[in-house]
């Protein structure tokens, strides 16, 4: 595992957090920012199922498009709501657990904003591309109370173009959400890769990279002995893998990825 530039929060710029940008994205992007001060609403999106003590997929959402697809709408709504629909199936197959799947046109998962107080409900949360994740002062601090109340928040579909400047304002946008926290490599000895399933890393890779995905975390009081509050998937994209997996997409690295995908849930929920 190859240590990324800057991972000390403390060495990221105090003032100046990361802004908004344009960006081109793939085949289907388009150089648009969209008002940074509201939220896309995905069309397959018919409202958030009402709280009922069962375990709900959270989608974070963020405002602005950032990296905008037209196919999709922005980062955070990248493999919705297939990818959370076909996760909550695979939980529900295999484990005890019994989340929330449907009720009528209302599928798979809740979208919530950081800052909505209904997110404590809800002991894990799952952000799609954070490089596009710029978070108000608001959002920042209530992101801070939900990890540090026992939250689990997880990073992914952060396969990167510009890899050293995607990552640096990623570092500073922690360093604003999570004063004085550190990201740390996570060692693939660590127990959350093993809470349920054993993973076989070497097939967990996305076919348009050529790299393997690398793997980064936020501890409680900065100390790997303690609590995973937040993981990484930098370079990696597991929500892709879960989307397309009724279509016979890439079988093998998909496995895998609903084997990470059930550890994080489990690692969550019994720490």
């Amino acid at each position: 595992m190859r240590i990324l530039l800057a991972l000390v929060l403390g060495l990221a710029p105090a003032a100046g957090h990361a802004q908004p940008g344009t960006y081109w994205w793939g085949p289907w992007g388009a150089p648009e920012l969209g008002d940074p001060n509201s939220f896309y609403s995905p069309a397959d999106w018919h409202g958030n199922p009402q709280y009922d003590g069962r375990f709900t997929f959270a989608r974070i959402k963020y405002r602005g498009f950032g990296r905008y697809s037209r196919r999709e709408g922005p980062g955070w709504a990248h493999d919705y709501p297939r990818a959370d629909a076909h996760f909550v199936r695979i939980i529900a197959s295999i484990t005890a657990i019994r989340p929330f799947i449907e009720k009528g046109p209302i599928v798979a998962s809740t979208i919530l904003a950081l800052d909505d107080p209904e997110l404590s409900r809800y002991p894990v949360a799952y952000l799609s591309e954070p490089a596009a994740w710029h978070p108000t002062d608001s959002e920042a601090l209530a992101f801070r109370n939900y990890v540090a109340k026992g939250g689990f928040a997880i990073f992914d579909d952060f396969r990167i173009e510009n890899r050293d400047e995607d990552w640096r304002n990623f570092v500073a946008t922690m360093a604003r959400v999570l004063p004085g926290a550190r990201i740390l490599p996570l060692p693939l000895s660590h127990v959350i890769f093993d809470s349920f399933f054993r993973i076989d890393f070497s097939k967990l890779r996305q076919s348009r990279l050529a790299s393997q995905g690398e793997f980064y975390a936020v501890f409680k009081d900065n100390d790997p002995a303690k609590r995973v509050m937040v993981v990484i998937n930098f370079n990696q994209d597991i929500g892709d893998f879960w989307q397309f997996s009724d279509r016979g997409f890439n079988v093998v690295p998909t496995n895998e990825a609903y084997k990470l995908g059930v550890n994080y849930l489990i690692y969550a929920l019994t720490h």
